[in-house]
Formats: C-alpha cells, structure tokens, sequence
C-alpha cells in the first residue's frame, strides 16, 4: 500500500473538549480506484480535496453508499475497532444492492489499521468520544446515462467526535409522520445508501421545528408499524421483552442492534425481532408496561428516548434521565469498546499503534 505522509499535521488547533460530530477530519484519508473490473492501487495520502467532472455519474443517478464505524482509545498505543468485519459486511450487501463493487476484506482491514497508526494522535482520549470512520464509495465515471458506472471511487476518512445529538446522553424526543415515508419493501432500505437520507432530511426539519429529535418512522403501506428512527434502530422494553422491528428489507441492518440483541440473549432477556404497531407503544405505556425506549447505532451508541408523538397524541417516559436497562446495555458496549472488559464475543480488532 503507498503511504504518502502529511508533512504538516492540523492537530495542535483542535480543542478536543469541544468536539462537534462530523466537524474536523484528521490528517490522512485512504483512496483506491476500481476501474477495469478491478480496485487498482491502494493509497493512503493527506487529507484534502478531491476533484471531480460535472458529468461524475453519482451526482446524477445517486450511485453512492457509506458505512460509519468507530476506533477507540484503549490504552496507550492500543486502538480498538469495533465489529469492522461486520461494517464491511454491510457495505458490501450495500454495493450489491446498488451494483457496485465489492470490497476485499484485506484491503479494508490494511487501510484501518494504517490509518490508526498514522493517525493516532487523533483518537480522543476521553470516554464518550471516539474517532468516527467513514468508508464511502461513489460511481465516479464521467457519463452521462442511466447505467451501472463503469468507474468508482473508494475513500476512508476519519473525523474525532463526541456525542451525536445535541441533548448528549439526555432522552431524545421523538414524532411520527403521515406525511411521509423512508423506505418499502424492495427498496433499498436495508442499504446504506445516500439517497435515503437526503431523501429524510425534510421529514426531520419539519420534525424539528416542532421541537423533536427526529422522526420515528412508519412502515410504507399502513403507516402503522413502527419501523426506525432516522439515524438508529429503535428498542421498546415491554414487561420483560425487549422488542425491536424485524428486518424485512425496510430497516437498516445496525451493527448497534446485533451488538443490543446477543447482550440481552446472553444476560437471559427474551428478545423479540416482530413488527410492532405504533398503537402497541401507547397501549403498553397506559398499562404501565413499557418500561423503556431507546436507539442504537454507531453515532450515538445508545440513546435514550424521554418523548414520542403520534398523531395528537404524546407519551412521557423519563425525560430527564437514561434507563436502566439503557444505561447497563451502554455501560456493557462502550466498556468492550474502549478495552474495560474482556471481549468474550469476537467484536474489537485491536490495533497496535506503538
């Protein structure tokens, strides 16, 4: 792999006090080509601009999918990387989906491991943060069809961060909406693409303005079953069940959500993996049996939900304080991430940066 270093890095004008999500990038990037139906050389080079044609097709038939993961400090010139064959997993079922190239699991695993050692540095220290890894792959041949790109572009950056939503590790509120929908069954749902954010960003202004979080999504069809939130899997603790929506081709797969579900397999909860009506939340919040709602994902980890509105009508959990079936799933994952316990699972790919 050539490796071209930064000659200047940009590190000594970060406050990583004030970290906020997505903002500051660290001082490498990793960058490969597939172009002739192959991925060519693989490059690790400063961090930077990249140029492109008008005519790039991902601007204008939407070929572009991401993955988000995260790197951890865990001792001095240790770094651990949280489930990355499971993320390339799920990029490649993403590229699939969209016909993109697959990538090789070697070339993936050797860019992450540079890249934490050229920029160790960069891995906050402090827990909560983490240093946020974004692999993102676009059609990037100039053409101007609707077809499958003959050319793509693979990139790998990485970027130092706190917490994901503004409110912390405080609930999160949440809305419905009937006005829109994310995504149906045989779309590309289950895939990481761009286009399915870009296509959720208006339900999430208006979400917003009204004062909430971010909008807990709906099935297509009926506009009854609770599917997702826009940037996590979303989780109801019911009686003794905990009960997330089923994966049928509409919800994205969480690296979170496996990590949520083999912990309370393991810690003996009944889980369940149904749909799960919107109607059913409130119904199990008058009887007093919903005990708890949360999300998981990469971004947040676990995010505590206080406040969900449906249709003129709003149910209150604590909308002060994280549960604690909540707290003890965070306490459970973030302590395998940043090396407090023993991995017993096969999750952390420890880097040694020494």
């Amino acid at each position: 792999m050539k490796i071209s270093r930064s000659t200047q890095s940009r590190i000594s004008d970060i406050n990583f006090d004030k970290l906020e999500f997505g903002r500051i990038f660290s001082d490498h990037m990793f960058q490969i080509t597939y172009r002739d139906g192959a991925w060519q050389e693989p490059e690790i080079l400063p961090y930077g601009a990249i140029t492109f044609h008008p005519s790039m097709m991902a601007l204008h038939y939407g070929q572009a999918i991401f993955e988000g993961m995260k790197a951890y400090y865990a001792g001095e010139n240790r770094v651990n990387l949280f489930r990355p064959e499971d993320h390339l997993e799920r990029l490649n079922n993403s590229a699939r989906r969209l016909c993109m190239p697959e990538m090789e699991l070697s070339v993936f695993i050797e860019a992450l491991e540079e890249l934490m050692k050229l920029d160790y540095p960069w891995v906050p220290r402090k827990i909560g943060q983490a240093l946020y890894i974004r692999p993102v792959m676009f059609a990037s041949e100039e053409y101007l069809a609707a077809k499958v790109s003959a050319e793509y572009k693979f990139f790998i950056i990485t970027s130092p961060v706190a917490a994901y939503y503004s409110e912390g590790f405080n609930p999160v509120s949440l809305t419905t909406t009937d006005t829109f929908v994310r995504a149906v069954r045989g779309g590309t749902g289950e895939a990481k693409a761009a286009g399915n954010y870009g296509g959720s960003f208006l339900p999430a202004q208006e979400a917003g303005k009204k004062g909430f979080t971010q909008v807990l999504w709906l099935d297509a069809l009926e506009l009854k079953y609770v599917e997702e939130v826009g940037t996590m899997n979303i989780f109801f603790l019911i009686g003794d069940k905990l009960i997330t929506p089923k994966l049928e081709g509409t919800v994205l797969p969480g690296i979170t959500r496996r990590s949520v579900l083999s912990l309370a397999r393991n810690w003996g909860l009944e889980t369940e993996e149904r749909k799960i009506s919107i109607d059913e939340v409130f119904d199990s919040a008058e009887s007093g049996t919903l005990r708890e709602v949360f999300g998981a994902g990469t971004a947040a980890v676990i995010s505590p939900v206080g406040r969900i509105h449906h249709r003129g009508k709003e149910l209150a959990l604590d909308t002060q304080n994280i549960g604690p079936f909540a707290m003890k799933m965070f306490e459970a994952i973030t302590s395998l991430q940043y090396g407090k316990t023993e991995d017993t699972y096969g999750w952390i790919h420890p880097v040694d940066v020494g």
